[in-house]
């Protein structure tokens, strides 16, 4: 889905419609400190909240985070396992303050892939999340861009053989498929932690993301580093493809 609607105003600053960040940094985050990688995961889950609650203070209206990849599988049993108690741990809590808040929350990813604790906290948020509209979090669990296109290029294609869809696809009409359907694109792509690259991450939505690197490991990562971004991001000139006149 294309995104060319203004972003907010925060001041004399534009404040991003939507912020999706890659939570990289964690487990060196921890290794500095002679901890064991799991101790940065857990202080990564504390800065994910405060920062999604900065977000929503200034105006975000959508916050899109890397939490778990499909590739994440692939490191050590007791990382993974310890990641996930975190991820349920979070939205256990969620939960309790969605109400409360008027908070939405959307699970993008194949969550299929995960345990049914995990399955029936994503389907209680989703439930919750219907109820109301204003600032949502997405969190990216079982996520990878390129299996996201194929994932819906088969509903797409299911669709199709059924007769629900014809043969006219759009760029809409394909982002209706995705795991982001109905959310606007990112506007500004964070990533922490050093590396510049994206990872796999939002590989459509971010066609004209703006994207802003720090070497700022996560669990280091402030509402004022996020101002930082946003500040880069209000210096930028956005064509979208076309030129200004």
């Amino acid at each position: 889905m294309s995104n060319n609607n203004p972003a907010g105003k925060r001041g004399d600053s534009r404040v991003p419609r939507h912020i999706a960040i890659i939570l990289d940094g964690n487990g060196r985050w921890a290794k500095k400190r002679g901890l064991p990688r799991t101790a940065g995961h857990a202080v990564g889950a504390e800065t994910f909240r405060r920062i999604a609650t900065y977000c929503r203070e200034i105006g975000v209206e959508y916050l899109t985070v890397y939490a778990f990849s499909t590739e994440n599988w692939r490191r050590p049993e007791a990382e993974v396992s310890t990641i996930m108690k975190l991820l349920g741990k979070y939205l256990h809590e969620a939960i309790d303050t969605m109400e409360r808040d008027h908070i939405r929350m959307k699970v993008f990813g194949d969550v299929q892939g995960l345990s049914p604790e995990l399955r029936a906290l994503v389907d209680k948020t989703d439930e919750i999340s219907q109820r109301y509209e204003g600032f949502q979090a997405n969190i990216c669990l079982n996520y990878g861009g390129r299996d996201e296109i194929l994932h819906a290029a088969r509903r797409y294609a299911e669709d199709y053989a059924a007769g629900r869809a014809d043969g006219e696809l759009t760029e809409d009409g394909f982002a209706s498929y995705l795991y982001s359907a109905g959310v606007p694109d990112p506007d500004l792509l964070i990533r922490p932690g050093g590396e510049q690259r994206i990872s796999n991450f939002l590989l459509w939505q971010c066609a004209y993301a703006e994207f802003y690197f720090t070497d700022v490991l996560w669990p280091d990562f402030t509402p004022e580093e996020l101002d930082k971004a946003i500040a880069v991001f209000n210096s930028r000139d956005r064509r979208y493809g076309g030129v200004k006149g």
